[in-house]
């Protein structure tokens, strides 16, 4: 009986440290990771959140031929635009609610026809250059917001320096669609 509480005893105390040490653990992960985005200029940002939902759109076959905007501020998102079914529009709705800091979603999108042939949208054109920035580690610490009208881009934001720049402007030059890229992003080392 002695023997069998004192196994009982000491498999309880190696179970509580492990416990302990497994909570520990996680928690000093949690922190490293928000410590990590913010070093690297990685944290949440409204940009961040905008162009992360845009490269999401990307692969999705329901969202082809769609033109959609994406408005962020404070976290709450507004998308407007059109999709060609109401399929889409739910599906581009669900992308941007399960995307990382959106606190809310407001869904303006319309279900039009397809635009005829294979012509591209400004709204899948700017999916298609953030779907590059957001994967690109050359861009990492930059806040880039893209505008497009009619193919012509315009790249606003900070990026962490000239190099970034720079590549930047050729990622959205090389993008199928895009007729012109005006720069007017601004170097600031990452906050």
């Amino acid at each position: 009986m002695r023997m069998t509480t004192s196994v009982l005893r000491m498999g309880l105390v190696a179970a509580l440290t492990f416990a302990g040490t497994q909570m520990t653990t996680a928690q000093g992960v949690k922190q490293e990771t928000k410590e990590a985005a913010t070093k690297t200029g990685n944290a949440i940002t409204d940009g961040w959140i905008t162009m992360k939902i845009h490269a999401q759109f990307v692969p999705e076959k329901a969202l082809e031929n769609s033109d959609i905007n994406v408005d962020t501020k404070n976290g709450a998102v507004t998308l407007t635009g059109t999709v060609v079914s109401a399929g889409a529009k739910a599906r581009a709705g669900e992308i941007a609610k399960a995307t990382d800091g959106v606190k809310g979603v407001t869904n303006s999108l319309t279900v039009a026809a397809a635009p005829a042939g294979n012509a591209m949208t400004d709204g899948w054109i700017k999916s298609k250059i953030y779907g590059q920035f957001v994967t690109d580690k050359a861009l990492d610490g930059s806040d880039i917001n893209v505008d497009i009208t009619k193919g012509a881009v315009t790249l606003k934001g900070h990026v962490p320096s000239q190099s970034a720049k720079t590549h930047a402007v050729a990622v959205a030059k090389a993008t199928d669609g895009v007729k012109s890229v005006n720069d007017t992003l601004t170097i600031s080392p990452a906050r």
